[in-house]
């Protein structure tokens, strides 16, 4: 076990000037300490890093910062003056800043509308707007925030949204940018650009607080890092003096495998074979374009991708709910038999009766009902089941006697099955999704970004239930952004641009560069090296 004290004794930058500093901060939410007597010393001009566990009490203690709580004790300071924050507002004025994991943007404003937001300068938009152009113009200049401020927001990439929130917290003339989660929906390429945008930032003096679950991006970027867990924080450092596994450690209170530790798959008959799917959407947009691919029994096919690239389409028709509208071709067979790709007996439940579980790549739209009990979430899809049911009346207590189990079994924090979805954090949100849908034991089991947002003991979790499923016979369809997680976990890989499938490598023979390649649309033929085998050259038993 890593000493944490020595950790925060050992802390060099004690003595440098604060941008932030929270002495003996506490926080309850009824019985639940979210934080227990915080101290925090944020040096100016720094990258400062805040991890732990989902759960941990990171994003309570920034909403503090931010004003959207009130502690019960504890004394904030910035730029060594003490200050009680109030509101948000309270905080704009102090200088500083927050963007969120789920962006605050209007959707159908353009991007000058949204920067104004809330800060307009009178009754008439005209010469806010005008304003607000020019300052965003020095802005996108300065820091690499190109961005265009007449498009409407919701015709923006994730990348540019996100963009667009940094530039409403620096137009509010922040100095201190709190960013939550920053990368959670970013390709690498867009996440690499921004932590230049962020070294941008720090090289002109401002402070930014970086809360992530990845430990890669905290040692690539941050200059100190804090570490929080259940609602305490057990350790300061300097980042150079750290390592990942030491961070991890402290996160989880245990050692933590950062690799997946799994065997060779022993691929068996094919379970899901897809012949040129594809489709159009009802705006006449081409999303599929003849995709074709096996998945056997016994093994995890990892598909990879910028997200857009119709990999959402993909699992919603293959999970029962192709968008409305759309135009579908081509064929797709389940353990032999053909599956309805449109109408009469295309749907979510009939898929779960064919013998596919699905977890889909946003849990609070798609995969719970955030205002229903996590009992009621655990029994979505399943509510009908025998062991649910007395008769024609569901049988409730046996429903959240099953929830218990599941909660118990995958470390559902806090385990209270009579809690609304909405108040678990993010990483167990994700563990009530999976464990419903693992535990249904699926012939093929659908996944869409299993970890996003998830910290790294969640991950280290979920790894193992996935492989756990592949090595008890079952067929998995990965699709993630995270190439570390689809080389991992993935038997083979495959790469999604424009709705169609580039290539397919296996994991041992490719690199992050050549799959990166693939993603930007660069085929085999364009001077990709070949891989070393298509999914049809697979001999059975061979990984």
């Amino acid at each position: 076990m890593v000493a944490a004290g020595n950790l925060m004794g050992g802390r060099s930058d004690a003595a440098a000037p604060a941008a932030i500093e929270l002495r003996g901060i506490s926080k309850a939410f009824g019985p639940v300490q979210a934080n227990r007597d915080i101290n925090l010393h944020v040096p100016k001009g720094s990258i400062h890093g805040i991890i732990g566990e989902n759960g941990a009490g990171k994003s309570t203690l920034m909403s503090i910062l931010y004003g959207f709580y009130k502690p019960d004790a504890g004394e904030i300071l910035v730029n060594g003056r003490p200050i009680t924050i109030a509101d948000s507002q309270t905080a704009i004025r102090a200088g500083i800043g927050m963007v969120f994991q789920h962006f605050k943007l209007v959707q159908n404003f353009t991007v000058l509308e949204n920067i104004i937001l809330g800060v307009e300068d009178g009754a008439l938009l005209r010469p806010s707007l005008s304003k607000a152009r020019g300052v965003l113009k020095r802005l996108a200049a300065e820091y690499q925030l190109n961005v265009d401020p007449d498009e409407t927001v919701e015709n923006l990439s994730v990348g540019h949204q996100q963009r667009v929130e940094i530039l409403k917290a620096l137009y509010r003339q922040a100095d201190i940018l709190i960013l939550d989660e920053p990368t959670g929906v970013l390709t690498p390429a867009e996440a690499d650009h921004l932590f230049r945008i962020l070294e941008g930032l720090k090289a002109e003096g401002k402070t930014i607080i970086l809360i992530t679950h990845k430990l890669r991006e905290i040692m690539e970027i941050t200059d100190n890092v804090s570490v929080m867990r259940r609602g305490e924080m057990v350790a300061s450092v300097r980042t150079a003096e750290t390592s990942p596994e030491q961070l991890a450690e402290l996160m989880v209170g245990r050692k933590v495998l950062l690799n997946v530790q799994k065997a060779p798959a022993r691929p068996q008959a094919p379970v899901l074979e897809v012949r040129d799917l594809a489709m159009v959407d009802a705006e006449g947009v081409e999303r599929l374009r003849s995709i074709s691919f096996d998945i056997r029994a016994g093994e995890i096919l990892g598909l990879a991708g910028v997200s857009g690239n119709g990999q959402t389409q993909l699992l919603e028709i293959l999970g029962g709910y192709p968008p409305k509208g759309a135009r579908i071709s081509g064929t797709v067979r389940m353990n032999g038999a053909p599956l309805p790709l449109s109408g009469r007996g295309c749907d979510a439940g009939q898929r779960r009766r064919d013998g596919i579980g699905h977890i889909p790549e946003d849990r609070q739209v798609e995969g719970l009902i955030m205002d229903f009990a996590a009992w009621e979430n655990v029994a979505f899809g399943w509510h009908d089941a025998p062991e649910f049911n007395k008769g024609w009346v569901m049988d409730n207590d046996a429903i959240r006697r099953d929830a218990e189990a599941k909660m118990e079994r995958f470390d559902v924090r806090p385990r209270d099955a009579n809690l609304a979805a909405r108040n678990f954090s993010g990483g167990n949100q994700q563990k009530i999704v999976v464990a419903r849908e693992i535990e249904r034991n699926p012939d093929l089991l659908l996944i869409g970004q299993p970890t996003r947002g998830v910290d790294i003991g969640a991950i280290e979790f979920i790894h193992k239930q996935i492989v756990a499923l592949r090595d008890a016979g079952k067929a998995i369809l990965l699709v993630s952004v995270e190439l570390d997680e689809i080389l991992s976990l993935s038997d083979r890989v495959a790469v999604m641009f424009d709705g169609r499938i580039m290539g397919e490598r296996l994991p041992g023979q490719t690199t992050t560069g050549e799959l990166g390649l693939l993603m930007a649309g660069v085929t085999d033929s364009d001077g990709v090296p070949p891989g070393p085998a298509r999914v049809t050259d697979l001999p059975e038993g061979r990984a």
